[in-house]
């Protein structure tokens, strides 16, 4: 096994490579920015070495710093987490060449899978359905208003190195496409390097269904069951679960072939997710693969009690999967995971950056929390403005349910505007409990989900007020059994904690 690794993200990724590393005695370099100094990965790994000021551009981004203080530390091997370089297969090619191992595929796999125009093409190549678009990236707005007419709108402009939501726009009509093509291109420019998109036809009502997949050196590959991420707001997964309350058996059974095939058709190694839409009379169709680990990753590892990050650091090591895989992986019981941002869903989930005054993270059996935010740290206006992955699993996928609405009740997060109470709306709501969801779920249902978000804040609102001009008066606050005014749970530990 590797004896030191280099991690070449931030935040919670980081710190989760981090703690596997650790138990498989690996010792961990860390690379930070600027603003990153007081982070937990820095404070966790072994090593930690400044790479450069706070925008990714100028820090997380550059291959040849980050190449450059894995020799200097004397690094085996990176990880990539994901994000940043995590899918930049000349960064992978250059781990190659400079006889470090990259955690993650070959560059060539990548650019055949992982490279969102090439991995349609593959796709039709072992015949697994791919949704109508364009095999090439586009010039520009003109070309696009002029593809988009032949295909029908509405269409999906997408980057092509993309993922995350990032560097993507639907477009409805043609007076968009120009607006539309400038910032999704300069989104991907930012994200990832590179400005390139291509154009997919918009799937009305789609489920958007991915399949865990991992592949070792030796030809193997297999498909660890699927998650359903259809709750999405700007094309962004917020909520996720394993496995999907939608997809029929016969579809699932398809879904995993397919994945499979594909991934033995690039020789593909390591973790990876294949991406689907599937419509509402189980057409599916091949959408793009991540060629790296993904955000909603811990669900696939509840249900089947597997460490994919060990999985990824073993089979990097050059290990067989019949001899990292248990003999019975398949899925047992349900998860779900809601993401916790630093956001103002009231604002079109606007981040909300600043100083975070209190973290109080839900505790408990079956629930799990993968953050690197605690009391007194900054959300910075540079990077993703997520908090934590809130994971919890149950017997059944009612019991998972009643179990995450626990613990967003127990999380308290002080200093920024969070989207906990959003997540409780949501998992209110009757469509998501019977599992008749889509990916335009929350934009229909928006004006209700913020509703149902807002309830109680007025008596709270009004017994605060009630309790500061107590307090300004130096007047006792004194409560009967039956009152709530001087309870300071009530007032302090659950109301202004969970909802700020």
């Amino acid at each position: 096994m590797f004896k030191k690794v280099l991690i070449a993200n931030r935040g919670e990724i980081a710190l989760r490579v981090i703690r596997a590393c650790r138990e498989l005695g690996i010792k961990t370099v860390a690379v930070y920015s600027e603003v990153d100094r007081a982070a937990l990965h820095v404070r966790f790994a072994d090593e930690a070495v400044l790479i450069g000021p706070a925008p990714a551009k100028e820090s997380y981004l550059i291959a040849e710093k980050i190449l450059e203080v894995a020799k200097k530390t004397r690094a085996e091997a990176i990880h990539p987490g994901y994000g940043f370089l995590s899918e930049n297969a000349d960064f992978s090619d250059a781990c190659a060449k400079a006889g470090i191992q990259f955690i993650g595929p070959r560059g060539d796999s990548m650019r055949m899978l992982g490279d969102k125009i090439a991995g349609r093409r593959t796709a039709e190549k072992v015949g697994v359905p791919v949704v109508p678009g364009i095999k090439d990236t586009l010039k520009d707005a003109e070309e696009a208003k002029g593809i988009a007419q032949k295909i029908g709108y509405p269409v999906l402009l997408k980057a092509r190195a993309g993922g995350g939501g990032k560097g993507m726009r639907k477009v409805a009509k043609p007076e968009e496409m120009e607006s539309a093509f400038r910032l999704a291109s300069s989104e991907a420019a930012s994200s990832f390097k590179d400005p390139a998109l291509y154009m997919e036809k918009y799937v009305e009502e789609p489920h958007h269904i991915e399949v865990q997949l991992l592949g070792d050196r030796h030809g193997n590959v297999v498909a660890l069951g699927e998650r359903e991420c259809s709750v999405q707001r700007r094309h962004q997964k917020i909520i996720e679960e394993s496995p999907s309350p939608y997809i029929t058996e016969a579809t699932r059974k398809k879904l995993l072939e397919a994945a499979v095939a594909l991934g033995k058709e690039a020789k593909y190694e390591n973790a990876g997710t294949m991406e689907f839409l599937v419509d509402k009379n189980q057409n599916y169709f091949f959408l793009e693969m991540n060629a790296r680990l993904q955000v909603e990753h811990p669900i696939t590892e509840q249900v089947t009690n597997l460490d994919l990050v060990r999985a990824q650091l073993r089979i990097s090591n050059g290990e067989k999967l019949e001899d990292i895989l248990p003999q019975d992986y398949s899925s047992k019981g349900h998860a779900v995971e809601c993401r916790i941002y630093a956001e103002d869903p009231d604002m079109d989930f606007m981040p909300s950056p600043g100083k975070v005054q209190k973290v109080r993270s839900p505790e408990g059996n079956w629930v799990r929390v993968d953050s690197a935010v605690y009391s007194g740290c900054t959300i910075s206006i540079y990077y993703d403005p997520m908090i934590a992955k809130l994971i919890t699993w149950g017997r059944d996928r009612e019991d998972a349910i009643l179990r995450m609405e626990r613990a967003l009740k127990e999380y308290q997060i002080v200093g920024v505007k969070t989207n906990i109470a959003f997540h409780e709306a949501v998992l209110s709501h009757p469509l998501f409990r019977k599992g008749s969801y889509d990916t335009g779920f929350v934009e229909r249902n928006m004006v209700e989900l913020r509703r149902k978000s807002h309830e109680g804040f007025e008596e709270v609102a009004a017994l605060a007020a009630v309790v500061h001009q107590l307090r300004k008066k130096s007047i006792p606050v004194v409560a009967g059994s039956n009152s709530v005014a001087g309870s300071s749970w009530r007032l302090l530990g659950r109301k202004e904690g969970m909802r700020p």
